[in-house]
């Protein structure tokens, strides 16, 4: 195991981060700490700067998660270096700790506990120790983390996908049929609702507006981006590897981030 390891902590509490520090520095003397950040964004620029080996991510900071902040990072990371070992730190409840175990992302609860993070250490060194002999498998992450972002994602609701959106023009209230749309977009506080012809505006979050649609026809393709499945004309990949769709009825294309390229593995 090399002694050059570097990590990146990402909390939102000083007084936590600190004592994470602590325990670290005890667990793992040889582990530099590149930065310590105190949320989401932050976290994702950080990281993209300085390519740290390990990832210690609160799951619950202000403004974007740990987990939407690893999501990102999955879609933005260099091809050319290894995705660092993620270990998530929360105050979860059992429920969701079975979550995190159930898909093989490593996690410390909170308050942080000597013996459960050498056990941490222990595997986050082993796994970099793999890396280092080509054992690295960034497919594994990314499958990981569609999994873990599908086991905390709100409930369907019970009475089944909904098939109408309500959007405001003007003074008035549309009711838009789901199957007119060709894709949601989410944008700063909104999401767009781009049809044919036409493009509302909602104010519903699309985490939330996404379990609420027939899974079957909507496909996430990117954090920001869910598509009508049958509105995908073709799929395309550029020089750098990228797959971009083309829907019909839209002349824009759209990105297809790492995370979900795999619904579209024959190309």
């Amino acid at each position: 195991m090399t002694t050059a390891a570097t990590a990146l902590i990402a909390e939102d509490e000083p007084l936590l981060a600190q004592a994470l520090r602590s325990e670290l520095a005890r667990a793992w003397p040889e582990l530099s700490i590149a930065a310590t950040v105190g949320d989401g964004a932050s976290a994702v620029t950080q990281a993209l700067a300085l390519t740290p080996d390990v990832l210690f991510f609160d799951i619950r900071m202000p403004g974007q998660s740990g987990l939407e902040a690893a999501v990102e990072l999955a879609e933005e990371w260099p091809h050319d270096r290894p995705f660092p070992a993620l270990v998530f730190v929360t105050a979860y409840d059992q429920y969701a700790v079975q979550a995190f175990e159930t898909q093989a992302v490593d996690y410390v609860l909170k308050p942080v506990q000597a013996a459960r993070l050498q056990k941490t250490v222990a595997k986050v060194q082993d796994l970099l120790a793999r890396r280092g002999q080509g054992a690295g498998d960034f497919e594994a992450t990314l499958g990981q983390l569609r999994n873990l972002l599908g086991s905390v994602q709100a409930p369907a609701p019970a009475q089944g996908p909904i098939k109408l959106i309500q959007v405001s023009v003007g003074t008035s209230i549309r009711m838009v049929p789901v199957e007119e749309v060709l894709y949601f977009e989410a944008a700063d506080k909104y999401v767009r609702v781009l049809t044919e012809g036409h493009e509302y505006l909602i104010r519903t979050p699309l985490k939330e507006l996404l379990p609420q649609l027939d899974a079957q026809r909507f496909w996430q393709v990117h954090r920001g981006t869910v598509v009508r499945a049958d509105a995908i004309e073709s799929v395309t990949r550029d020089e750098a590897g990228k797959l971009h769709l083309s829907l019909r009825g839209r002349n824009e294309k759209l990105p297809v981030s790492r995370l979900y390229a795999h619904l579209f593995r024959a190309m």
